[in-house]
């Protein structure tokens, strides 16, 4: 007979079993940079039967962050709602619609002043008094200054809450803005969990982090928790050992695409954009982020992307220029010593690329996503 777990939370533990909840516990403790002392911290308050309040509003946004979010499978999105958090409001996942919603929102956010974790996904247009994205009749604009304030923390979740997005792209004809812009005035301060979509486990990771400790995570100077973007998605890609040695797809298709070549020249932007996407697959798959299926990063969890989308800006990019050498995989005999060089000088070109990230793709004309 399989052990359960014995906590205060019957719902979560009737179906896992001891081992499986520690090894979530130690994952998760893991994926923030934690020490394995914390993990039966987390494990006590993950199975504590008060659960956290959290409203989720959304503002101008594709619901692509939802979406991501309920295809988690440890935990999955039930054991989410019904055990580890209380789901008081969310557009997307509501039971009830329209005024019986509205109704239960304000109620909830009266009875848990103080307590409650504000959800915030899509950008909140302020143009005209906000009135391109209205919620029964009140622009979520208002709603969201009527609410943070009430909040013991405040996450926004995805580019288009975090930096504005698609949305705040040029000409930005809404007034488009990210909610910590917006959040500043006031002293609010926000946690920025940037992507489209985000890894819904930066998301989870963040909460449980809340949960446990009573406090949200060490973030970064643009707001971003540090456990997850705290380093470049081109030091951990499996296309990196093809980048240090000068093989690159030229165009979409052609031989070295197909044979999984650096997707720099097609315009990758993984040398520049802090996020974790090439160590934590999306939806528990292996090789499930967009470089490992034959697409550029186009820099998500950075500032600034709509903008930066050929599809949304004249603006030119200039990106540090890649190693011109192409060398074997496995080189002949007696070529060590050359190879040795092109390597070295593809590491110096990802070195460079490393410190125009840093310093906001200043100098000769070029621009960051991180700018």
């Amino acid at each position: 007979m399989k052990s359960k777990v014995v906590g205060g939370n019957e719902n979560l533990l009737s179906s896992v079993t001891r081992r499986d909840f520690m090894k979530f516990c130690t994952a998760v403790a893991a994926t923030m940079g934690l020490p394995m002392t914390a993990v039966p911290q987390i494990a006590e308050a993950v199975t504590s039967p008060k659960r956290p309040p959290v409203i989720w509003l959304s503002g101008q946004e594709c619901t692509g962050c939802v979406e991501s979010l309920l295809r988690t499978g440890h935990p999955t999105l039930e054991t989410l709602i019904f055990d580890l958090i209380s789901l008081e409001y969310s557009e997307t996942l509501n039971a009830g619609s329209g005024h019986q919603a509205e109704a239960h929102r304000a109620k909830s956010i009266e009875e848990n002043k103080g307590k409650f974790i504000l959800v915030v996904d899509g950008a909140i247009p302020v143009k005209d008094k906000g009135v391109y994205c209205m919620i029964a009749g009140k622009p979520v604009l208002d709603i969201l200054n009527e609410t943070a304030p009430l909040a013991a923390a405040v996450i926004a979740i995805g580019s288009c809450a975090a930096w504005g997005g698609v949305a705040a792209a040029e000409p930005n004809p809404t007034g488009a803005t990210p909610v910590h812009a917006i959040l500043k005035a006031k002293g609010i301060p926000v946690v920025n969990i940037p992507g489209c979509p985000p890894n819904p486990y930066n998301f989870l990771s963040t909460v449980i982090h809340f949960l446990t400790f009573g406090k949200l995570p060490a973030l970064d100077d643009k707001g971003r928790p540090k456990f997850a973007y705290s380093r470049l998605i081109h030091e951990n890609c499996e296309r990196r050992p093809h980048f240090d040695a000068g093989r690159f797809a030229e165009e979409f298709g052609d031989d070295g695409h197909r044979q999984g070549y650096c997707l720099y020249k097609l315009g990758c932007k993984g040398p520049e954009t802090y996020n974790n996407c090439s160590t934590l697959p999306f939806n528990d798959v292996p090789g499930c982020w967009p470089v490992a299926t034959g697409s550029p990063c186009f820099g998500c969890s950075e500032e600034k992307v709509g903008f930066h989308s050929p599809l949304f800006s004249k603006s030119k990019v200039i990106f540090p220029t890649p190693p011109a050498q192409h060398v074997d995989a496995v080189p002949e005999k007696g070529s060590g010593a050359k190879n040795f060089a092109y390597g070295v000088a593809g590491a110096a070109i990802g070195a460079a690329a490393v410190a125009l990230a840093k310093r906001g793709g200043k100098g000769d004309g070029s621009s960051s996503a991180g700018e």
